[in-house]
Order: C-alpha cells, then sequence, then structure tokens
C-alpha cells in the first residue's frame, strides 16, 4: 500500500452551493465530523476542531484554511503542532472539490501529505489507517446534513 493519499468520492443531490456550505462552514461541518470546530471559510484563517465532549477527554486540532473558491473548491491543512504554522511536512492536506453533476453533486475529498510528515513506516501506516477509517466514518454523514439543510429551505 502506498499510504501517500486517501481519495473518496460521493455522488450528493443537492446544488455544489449547499454541499459547499456543508464542507466549509464550521457550523455544518460540526453536524457531521468533529464534536466541535471553529474557523472561518477565509484561506489563512486558522482554527481547530474539537473531538471528544465538553467535561470528558477532548482531542483539540488546529487547522488552517488554505484556499476557497465557492462552491467549487476548499481545502485546508490540519494536524500540524501546535503554535507552528501549518506548511507541507507538518500537516495534512484535506481538499474538498465539487462538481455539477445530474442535477446534485459529485463531491470528491482528498487528504494528502502523509509521506511528507516524515513518520516512522510503523506510525505512517497506523496514522494512514486511522484516518481512512476516520473518512469512512464521515463522509457518508455529509449527505444527511445536506438533506436536512434542504429541507429546512
Amino acid at each position: 500500500m502506498e499510504f501517500g493519499t486517501i481519495e473518496r468520492e460521493l455522488f450528493i443531490e443537492a446544488s455544489p452551493e449547499v454541499v459547499f456550505d456543508v464542507v466549509s462552514s464550521a457550523e455544518h461541518v460540526r453536524e457531521w465530523w468533529p464534536d466541535d470546530a471553529c474557523f472561518e471559510a477565509v484561506a489563512g484563517d486558522t482554527g481547530e476542531i474539537v473531538f471528544g465532549e465538553h467535561g470528558g477527554e477532548r482531542t483539540v486540532v488546529s487547522l488552517t484554511v488554505v484556499e476557497v473558491q465557492p462552491p467549487e473548491l476548499f481545502s485546508f491543512r490540519w494536524t500540524h503542532p501546535e503554535g507552528e504554522p501549518a506548511r507541507e511536512g507538518n500537516s495534512l492536506l484535506v481538499t474538498f472539490r465539487l462538481t455539477a453533476l445530474r442535477g446534485g453533486t459529485l463531491l470528491r475529498m482528498t487528504e494528502s501529505g502523509f509521506r511528507e510528515m516524515g513518520w516512522s513506516v510503523a506510525l505512517l501506516e497506523q496514522q494512514y489507517g486511522e484516518h481512512v477509517t476516520g473518512w469512512d466514518h464521515y463522509l457518508p454523514r455529509i449527505a444527511p446534513c445536506v438533506a436536512k439543510l434542504s429541507d429546512r429551505s
């Protein structure tokens, strides 16, 4: 196995504008991914996502928004050491590309940079596996979140 890039595709029955909002707005991201999120969809913004409930064990992860092109592209870097700016070699790059297709949206997610982290082979394999498991769990939650948002409109 290469352990270089994770790639996933989902078809979502909603416009790219709605899907973009769900993958780029902290308010909606926290509905399908972390337990909390605080960031603005503005290139260069720094924020954080939190896994775990208040009062319990929590993991806080910094992120930096890299690119924002509504409604086609949203990317960020995460997992970099606290206090260091995110860059290639100390963080992973997550990119959501959205394409209008057959009345809905094809969402392509990639996460890259694993090999550039300088991890030992064992840690690289572990981290890659954990992220594959995580994305396979969280990405399918986007469509129900989009449907709930569409129902409110």
